[in-house]
């Protein structure tokens, strides 16, 4: 069977440095024909050698993990097939009704762990090649002991991918394959630098493979034939180098699990670094805090951003002095108060101060104290909730933050320092900057001690 022979290859329009050294002006595709029902303890390699002998150096076997797990016996029964992919999960990325987009334990982003109920007797699944790039060095070595031949090999498996939709094949392991083609440092057909450009060849070929084997059509391996630039001497890193780290990984999360994520690691940062804050982020961050629920379709938050060391400096020695004078005449000792106020130290080594600040305006006066006081408190709580939606949004911006209380124990002397008007009420100050270690751990805590049900 035979699919894009004579088709474009990496040739000279795709503007790849490389491609005029190895002169590449197309590749044949082809799906093997004949290979038997793959089963536990089959030798790969001899199959594909038996049913295609005249394979030649440089070519590449693409193969479909599904024969691969089998030869490797990766059956196993499961009356529970959610239960099965619980086993083989990692962490959840998404999840949406009954489908969950999980990190297994190859490390790969994808639905269901990638075990597979079909083409496998009824009560079993079907689990993934424990190591795929030691599955595809294992067929290399066996193919270049039986036939002679040096082939690079890419073991394929099926996935969706974020913001497209539809599936096709990519690679989750090879040997003897350029996984990943850095071209960065290079230059493009107009001179112009390559300075992000690395080509997931792997992915490439496996999708070429794909094109061929077709979903249903019971052919698992498939030759690319005319690209053996992509086909390396030794094994090379396999295809576990196209798997993105934790830290590069911008979207790691579906959007449900990133708010948890989000509200649960909002944690009390109390030392930072001396790495300056971005003014954007923290505007970003009171654009998410005045999404909040208001009472009467009002907007009762303001937010002070103390973007200066002196305007720190001025409100902070201000209120230190009206704290040291409340102890006192608390009768507190000196030694005392110099202990209480250095616990305010959070606020004056923090690169940046944000003062958020309650205003009543639009709201009712009913003229008795109950209904006065709950107006008012409709409206704390609204402040509130714009004070926690400001503190996940800063930790979404990786900012670090402390809320502490100190201002609304002076607000007299705040709103003057400050310049605020009379009716603006500050609600605490919160420190932001970059936390200058990892939080400890959170300790758990049961919901159900917080709930009554009635």
């Amino acid at each position: 069977m035979t699919g894009s022979e004579g088709a474009p290859g990496r040739g000279d329009a795709d503007g790849r440095a490389d491609a005029p050294a190895h002169g590449t002006a197309g590749y044949r595709v082809w799906a093997l024909e004949g290979l038997p029902e793959v089963r536990q303890g089959d030798d790969l390699a001899k199959l594909v050698a038996a049913v295609e002998p005249g394979l030649a150096d440089g070519d590449v076997l693409l193969v479909t993990s599904k024969i691969v797990s089998k030869a490797e016996g990766r059956i196993v029964e499961a009356v529970d097939r959610e239960a099965a992919i619980d086993a083989e999960t990692v962490r959840v990325v998404a999840r949406r009704g009954a489908l969950r987009i999980v990190e297994n334990r190859q490390g790969l982003v994808m639905a269901a762990a990638g075990v597979d109920a079909s083409n496998t007797p009824a009560g079993t699944v079907l689990l993934l090649p424990e190591d795929p790039d030691a599955s595809a060095r294992a067929i290399r070595s066996g193919l270049r002991d039986t036939l002679g031949v040096d082939v690079g090999v890419v073991i394929t498996d099926t996935f969706g991918r974020p913001w497209r939709n539809g599936l096709t094949d990519v690679a989750i392991g090879a040997a003897g394959v350029r996984a990943l083609d850095d071209l960065r440092g290079g230059t493009d057909a107009y001179g112009n630098p390559l300075s992000a450009t690395v080509v997931a060849t792997a992915d490439e070929l496996a999708a070429a493979g794909d094109l061929v084997k077709g979903k249903a059509s019971g052919l698992p391996v498939a030759v690319v034939r005319g690209l053996p630039h992509v086909v390396g001497e030794d094994d090379g890193e396999g295809a576990r180098a196209m798997v993105r780290s934790a830290r590069d990984d911008m979207f790691r999360l579906g959007t449900s699990e990133a708010v948890r994520e989000a509200v649960t690691q909002r944690r009390t940062v109390r030392a930072f670094t001396d790495e300056p804050v971005d003014p954007g982020a923290v505007r970003r961050a009171v654009a998410v805090a005045v999404t909040a629920p208001a009472p009467h379709h009002t907007t009762p938050w303001r937010f002070v951003l103390l973007e200066s060391q002196e305007s720190r400096t001025r409100l902070l020695d201000a209120m230190r002095d009206a704290w040291i004078a409340d102890l006192r005449g608390d009768g507190r000792s000196e030694e005392s108060i110099a202990k209480r106020v250095r616990r305010g130290e959070v606020l004056r080594k923090a690169p940046y101060l944000v003062v958020p600040c309650l205003v009543l305006d639009g709201s009712h006066t009913y003229g008795d104290i109950r209904r006065d006081g709950a107006e008012r408190e409709m409206f704390v709580v609204a402040a509130g909730a714009g004070v926690q939606n400001f503190l996940v949004a800063l930790a979404g911006e990786r900012l670090g933050s402390a809320w502490v209380s100190s201002t609304m124990f002076c607000r007299d002397v705040v709103r003057e320092v400050l310049g605020l008007p009379e009716g603006w009420d500050p609600m605490g100050a919160v420190a932001v900057g970059h936390a200058a270690e990892e939080p400890k751990a959170r300790p758990e805590r049961d919901a159900g001690a917080f709930i009554e049900v009635r």
